[in-house]
């Protein structure tokens, strides 16, 4: 197939008037009512990528992050190669991070693409599960993680970010 042949391939799934939650975090506005996002969850910002505590957890072990452009990218297909090589580079800083934090015994990443692929927000991210051996985490039902929650482990997760991007420098 050519080029433009694969363009075709897929379409935005976003509704008319879509307002994306990660847009506005990126922007430090999250007033629209039906963004869950809060400023207290960003854990990391530079001119192209955004980390940030989830709204939603899975299981008993509370916390995990998600890494997301900060322009609006609907899905893996719209990511051209640098910016999907600085999200994979800073899913590996991340999950440092996680194991200086929280000290869990492992970590995992893992990202959905449109409805059929688990997609529910309109903008590409990837999240990064601190993983423990008995935490079934792909048997879990996604639920709200408190707002109190999810600031401190943001404050613990940032700490430890600076601390392994400063040892990268």
């Amino acid at each position: 197939m050519s080029a433009p042949d694969l363009a075709q391939l897929w379409s935005s799934h976003a509704p008319e008037g879509y307002s994306c939650p990660f847009c506005g975090l990126a922007r430090g506005d999250v007033a629209d009512p039906g963004n869950r996002c809060e400023l207290s969850d960003l854990v990391h910002q530079d001119a192209d990528v955004l980390v940030f505590m989830a709204c939603d957890g899975f299981g008993p072990h509370e916390g995990h992050a998600m890494i997301t452009p900060v322009q609006h990218r609907e899905a893996l297909y719209d990511l051209d190669d640098e910016l999907l090589g600085k999200i994979a580079i800073m899913s590996r800083e991340v999950s440092k991070a996680m194991k200086l934090a929280w000290n869990p015994e492992g970590t995992s990443v893992r990202q959905h693409n449109e409805p059929a692929g688990n997609q529910h927000v309109w903008h590409y991210h990837l999240h990064v599960f601190p993983r423990y051996a008995d935490d079934m985490l792909y048997r879990q039902v996604r639920h709200p993680v408190d707002v109190e929650v999810r600031a401190e482990k943001a404050r613990e997760l940032r700490a430890a970010l600076i601390q392994v991007l400063a040892e990268r420098s």
